[in-house]
């Protein structure tokens, strides 16, 4: 097989912008790296049920002709840029064309099914020396948090707007038969609320506004809701969608930090925020939640989550989506937040639920959205590495839960005293 060749097809994608994409255009050089790249490359595959296409008709994966095909397009930058940091690399290299995908979710999702035994066990004690570790930059403090969510959830509302449905929920959606992407949302929402006891009279405490869907869903009951955001961009929908509602009244968003807060509350609830707090913050997460609660309350939480022994393996680990969507996060595992809860409150677990495949069908339909509405999207100044930079990051995740690696779990806690 040779790594030369190229597909003619790809090269006339516009080169990426190096003031928006700094030293994507050219791929690493490192042909020791590469060569073993490759071989490990080649060694995965073989066993993977997809069908893995060159330049020059070779063919390798265990899948028929039905397969997932990944189409490798320049197989020398693809394996430089894999030998130089795999779990970025490969990521990038989809994102300058040099492999591409018709059905990118089928072909990540064997991929995420072997995760753990992809490299040889004897290579594997190497993880620490070959990996990158996580920036000290992006480390959750203050300051590096409000740093991490500008990153992300400030890109533009605009944008959110266009791929998510009308709850502006950012977050899995829990279906029942029949539901739409709306009333499987408001679903989820109403779950996680009677897990938290939220109820006429309540004051709420929500950490993470998201666009305000939540708190509205509280105020809806009767509820008091204070709520708490680090993004700008999401404060002003937020506040704007709850005039909406015609609950301002009831609902105070606030620009505040979750180690900021303070009151008490008969209940707080949190839906997918605990990813960016950061591991060496979840004593003080998991200790501010039973400080704010008042003797008796409910705290109802949503997490992505993954097993513990993956969880401790990738702690530290610097990956593509660090580098492109979510800087500073990391995903707990159950035992985590059980453990965290235990030793830094006095609640004890009252309920648990997990729909992990529902997740996999709610970023689905968001990226079946998002490449429908991609010419309203290019409107609103991004070009087309960020499209195939958002295809992969939703493909990605959508993986993730279809091969099980990724859990969503919603749990209930209460205060016995």
């Amino acid at each position: 097989m040779s790594t030369s060749r190229v597909d003619p097809t790809v090269v006339s994608q516009p080169v990426p912008d190096e003031s928006r994409w700094p030293g994507l255009a050219t791929p690493p050089h490192s042909p020791l790296r590469a060569r073993a790249a490759e071989a490990l490359f080649r060694h995965a595959v073989k066993s993977l049920d997809v069908r893995v296409t060159f330049p020059d008709g070779t063919v390798l994966g265990a899948g028929g002709p039905d397969a997932p095909e990944m189409r490798i397009h320049r197989p020398a930058a693809f394996f430089h840029r894999l030998g130089a940091d795999a779990k970025i690399g490969f990521g990038e290299a989809y994102l300058v064309g040099d492999w591409t995908a018709d059905d990118l979710a089928g072909v990540l999702t064997p991929f995420a099914e072997r995760l753990a035994t992809l490299v040889p066990p004897f290579l594997q004690r190497f993880r620490r020396i070959a990996e990158r570790m996580q920036p000290s930059e992006e480390e959750n403090t203050v300051e590096g948090a409000r740093s991490n969510i500008h990153r992300h959830y400030d890109l533009s509302n605009d944008l959110f707007s266009a791929f998510l449905d009308e709850s502006m929920m950012y977050s899995s959606a829990l279906f029942g038969p029949g539901d739409t992407l709306t009333q499987a949302q408001h679903r989820k929402l109403d779950s996680v609320l009677d897990y938290a006891g939220v109820r006429k009279g309540s004051e709420v405490l929500e950490i993470g506004t998201g666009w305000g869907e939540l708190s509205i869903r509280a105020a809806s009951r009767g509820a008091k809701v204070t709520s708490l955001t680090i993004s700008k961009e999401q404060k002003v929908l937020a506040d704007a969608r709850i005039a909406e509602a015609g609950l301002s009244d009831r609902v105070d968003v606030r620009l505040c930090d979750y180690r900021e807060a303070t009151g008490e509350y008969d209940s707080v609830v949190s839906v997918e925020m605990i990813e960016a707090v950061g591991a060496s913050y979840w004593p003080t997460f998991f200790s501010t939640i039973g400080k704010r609660l008042r003797p008796g309350g409910q705290f109802g939480l949503q997490a992505i989550t993954m097993d513990h022994d993956r969880m401790l393996a990738s702690a530290k680990s610097y990956t593509w989506i660090h580098k492109y969507v979510f800087p500073g996060g990391i995903i707990p595992s159950v035992q985590a937040i059980e453990d965290g809860m235990r030793e830094n409150t006095r609640l004890k677990l009252a309920g648990m639920r997990e729909f992990g495949q529902d997740y996999a069908r709610t970023l689905k339909l968001w990226r079946d959205r998002f490449q429908q509405r991609w010419d309203d999207i290019r409107g609103f100044g991004f070009d087309d590495v960020f499209r195939r930079m958002w295809e992969f990051y939703l493909a990605y995740s959508e993986a993730g839960f279809r091969s099980g690696h990724l859990k969503v779990h919603q749990f209930g806690f209460s205060d016995p005293r």
